[in-house]
């Protein structure tokens, strides 16, 4: 008889996103994860196959969570530049946290590729999923005249983007969000 699963998949994940996000994915052990989520090897293995599994998971559930939070938020916004500008602003804030562990997704990046396809296609829609707001939420300012409509809203929005990794990245380097803010203000100028 299978025995049911004893833990909640759901905060496993979430706990388990925190620890690769702090230590990334090759410093983070199985131990680690079975220790920090207080589940035996057996039942992590169960529930995700392996550590890739977890991790995949983990980096999932920051897409639906965290990433998304951000789109909505710069959906929402009546004030495209003030939208943006609290996108990047927020964004920066998260990064240099805990001693600048940077973002999840951009710390996916960095480490997993070239060589692990499953990371790329995670992170590249998220950053698709992204960069398609940001056409709307542009091309519509545009059309309002609240920016400058003298660029391609999807060079704009992909510029953006760009920008924003290599600021997180920066921000694992100089986590001090003071010294961030102002590349995000310089940024905005490309709005017109």
């Amino acid at each position: 008889m299978a025995r049911t699963r004893e833990f909640d998949t759901e905060a496993a994940v979430s706990r388990a996103m925190e620890l690769f996000w702090t230590r990334g994915y090759e410093a983070t052990s199985v131990r680690d994860l079975t220790q920090h989520l207080g589940i035996g090897q057996g039942s992590l293995y169960a529930a995700f196959g392996d550590k890739d599994g977890l991790y995949r998971a983990a980096l999932e559930h920051y897409r639906t969570t965290l990433a998304a939070a951000a789109l909505r938020s710069l959906e929402e916004g009546a004030d495209v530049r003030a939208a943006i500008r609290a996108l990047l602003t927020e964004r920066i804030r998260i990064a240099v946290e805990n001693d600048g562990r940077g973002c999840l997704a951009v710390n996916a990046v960095c480490e997993r590729l070239p060589r692990d396809a499953a990371t790329r296609r995670t992170v590249r829609e998220m950053q698709e999923a992204s960069r398609e707001v940001l056409v709307e939420v542009l091309r519509t300012a545009m059309e309002r005249g609240e920016i400058a409509a003298r660029h391609d809203p999807d060079a704009v929005a992909a510029f953006l983007i760009t920008f924003l990794n290599g600021l997180l990245v920066s921000s694992k380097i100089t986590p001090d969000a003071r010294s961030l803010e102002p590349l995000a203000e310089l940024a905005l100028t490309v709005l017109g």
